[in-house]
């Protein structure tokens, strides 16, 4: 027969110190605790065998050992365990410190605890100081003095022996996680007492991240508009399914995803929100098109840290990306630059430049047409207003992005076309007598004179067209270059066109007339290919001259260019890129 269950079931609980151990995750020391857990360990078993009357000692890389024969409530275990994170947080540790010195710092902690009413101390550690405790280094010379107030009291955790072992220097700076930690403690119990008493129905922040969004509503008005219509994700497991180290911007959702482990000071908070909002409001998901996005979310980090350094908005944190170098380079032109060195940067900057969620995912709920409209109007208003209030100084390079934001992108016909316009002038006609006008026969006694295009060297309405011809180019973008370029050589009255190819060798085709262009092409091999001596031949030709353009047809897949200095432009696949950042325009072809 089975045994009937008493109606006192034993419930499994977990004991005394984890109950105090998880106390403090409810109090001022809730970062630093959080922090250390991730780092350290808390052991409380007989592998470290303890005095009776010890209670726990701490080593200088944050271990914690508990003595298991020990019996206390949570509370007394809260008071023990944050007596032992409060002398990392304080900086107590030193290499060489006598039992003083530890005497010292145990009363400045039982001083800290008993003033915050962190946990309860235990009876024997329920005394007065002999003497006013202000910091370490005022009751240590005052221990030194007078040694034998030392042994009127004990704060300490190992009955009048050290509770401080060094065993090494900390990779781990805790005192300015303790300095984050109060300072969350500080900016909660403020909204508290602002927002949590007065009977109002509006949520008010309660977080660090939480207020630094409100300050960008109501004190920053570049950002306000974009920053009132973001909603911050805080949940723990979002943030690490996503892999994200501090914070992520959705700029298709509008949401910005914080780790709320992360301890950043308030200033920290704005730079960090700062960043994120700028990342959306300038369209970097959408900008990045075919370039690698790891590489773009490095060289927009870059450029916007570098903006708001020079805007002294917040704090900048140590780990962000940060160049002086970079100083006035468009995000563009900084990733060309990066990109000679890809694997490096990438290794290097990767773990910190991952806070851009490219595609809106699951839950879209405006068009691009609209995020377009809404971020440009935000951003143009924001400016407007920012400048007329004289609201803080901003870099030049960010007012002419955020104007450039009004502009549609120039397709790259386009670009081209304004390419001959800035190389080639048209041909001037004038009048001239040596030949009759069509109107003549009409007044046989009145001469007039016939319109007549100016005799001009052949190398001043000339360029040439390099063009890799290695068969990994798309024969339909290649036909539409081709024409593109025979229509607008035409329309500028440039009858001459220099052809070379260039596969594993070069092919000289000479000069020929633009409506022969696009008849002229022949795949030649299909190896690698090497534009160089393309290049080389033209510079050796004295017929070509140095100051004519250079037009370079290829699909990316060439080597390294020596141009010595001549005006050049690239035509590449939509999608494709140079192996070296190209100091002339680049044209992609869609």
């Amino acid at each position: 027969m089975a045994k009937k269950r008493s109606n006192k079931q034993e419930e499994r609980k977990d004991p005394a110190w984890r109950q105090g151990n998880l106390r403090i995750s409810w109090g001022p020391l809730c970062y630093l605790h959080c922090y250390h857990n991730m780092n350290a360990s808390i052991q409380c078993d007989n592998s470290y065998p303890m005095g009776k009357d010890d209670w726990a000692y701490i080593t200088s890389e944050g271990g914690i050992f508990l003595n298991p024969r020990k019996t206390a409530s949570p509370r007394e275990w809260e008071y023990i365990i944050a007596h032992c994170l409060l002398h990392l947080g304080f900086g107590h540790f030193r290499e060489h410190a006598d039992q003083l010195w530890n005497t010292a710092c145990d009363w400045v902690v039982a001083k800290f605890l008993r003033d915050s009413h962190i946990g309860l101390p235990p009876k024997e550690f329920c005394q007065e100081f002999p003497i006013t405790v202000k910091s370490e280094e005022q009751v240590y010379r005052q221990l030194v003095a007078h040694p034998e107030l030392a042994a009127k009291v004990n704060f300490g955790l190992t009955a009048g022996k050290a509770d401080m072992l060094w065993n090494g220097e900390s990779r781990i700076d805790y005192t300015k996680v303790l300095a984050h930690s109060l300072q969350e403690a500080i900016q909660e119990a403020i909204a508290g007492a602002e927002y949590g008493n007065d009977g109002s129905t509006t949520k008010k922040p309660t977080t660090t991240y939480g207020v630094a969004k409100e300050w960008f509503v109501s004190s920053y008005p570049l950002l306000g508009a974009v920053a009132s219509s973001f909603r911050i994700v805080d949940d723990e497991n979002v943030t690490m399914r996503a892999n994200i180290p501090v914070a992520a911007v959705n700029p298709a959702l509008k949401e910005i995803y914080v780790d709320p482990r992360s301890y950043l000071s308030l200033n920290e908070w704005k730079f960090v929100l700062a960043h994120e909002f700028l990342h959306a409001a300038l369209r970097h998901d959408e900008r990045c098109e075919d370039r690698n996005p790891v590489l773009w979310n490095i060289a927009c980090d870059y450029v916007l840290n570098g903006w708001l350094v020079e805007m002294q908005v917040g704090e900048m944190p140590d780990f962000a990306l940060y160049d002086p170098a970079f100083k006035g380079i468009s995000a563009e032109s900084l990733y060309d630059l990066l990109y000679t060195d890809i694997r490096r940067h990438i290794r290097d900057c990767e773990d910190k430049s991952r806070d851009i969620v490219f595609g809106s995912g699951d839950g879209e709920r405006w068009s691009a047409e609209e995020l377009d409209s809404f971020y440009h109007r935000a951003m143009q208003q924001g400016l407007e207003y920012h400048q007329r209030n004289n609201r803080g100084y901003l870099p030049a390079a960010l007012i002419e992005e955020i104007h450039a934001m009004s502009r549609p992108p120039i397709r790259w016909d386009v670009e081209l076309a304004k390419w001959f316009d800035e190389n080639f002038s048209s041909v001037e006609k004038h009048r001239s007598y040596s030949r009759m006008s069509r109107r003549q026969s009409s007044t046989p006694d009145i001469p007039r004179p016939a319109w007549r295009a100016v005799d001009e060297p052949i190398g001043q309405h000339m360029f040439g067209v390099l063009l890799d011809t290695s068969g990994s180019m798309d024969r339909y973008l290649l036909a539409a270059a081709l024409g593109t370029i025979a229509s607008y050589s035409a329309a500028r009255d440039v009858h001459h066109i220099r052809l070379v190819f260039c596969d594993t060798a070069a092919y000289d085709q000479g000069i020929i007339h633009p409506d022969e262009l696009a008849e002229a092409v022949q795949v030649k091999g299909r190896g690698g290919t090497a534009l160089q001596p393309g290049i080389d031949l033209l510079d050796r030709d004295p017929e070509f001259p140095k100051e004519a353009p250079l037009l370079i047809i290829t699909d990316g897949v060439c080597d390294r260019l020596n141009l010595r200095g001549r005006n050049h432009a690239f035509l590449i696949p939509y999608g494709n890129r140079l192996p070296f950042p190209p100091k002339g325009q680049v044209f992609r072809l869609r």
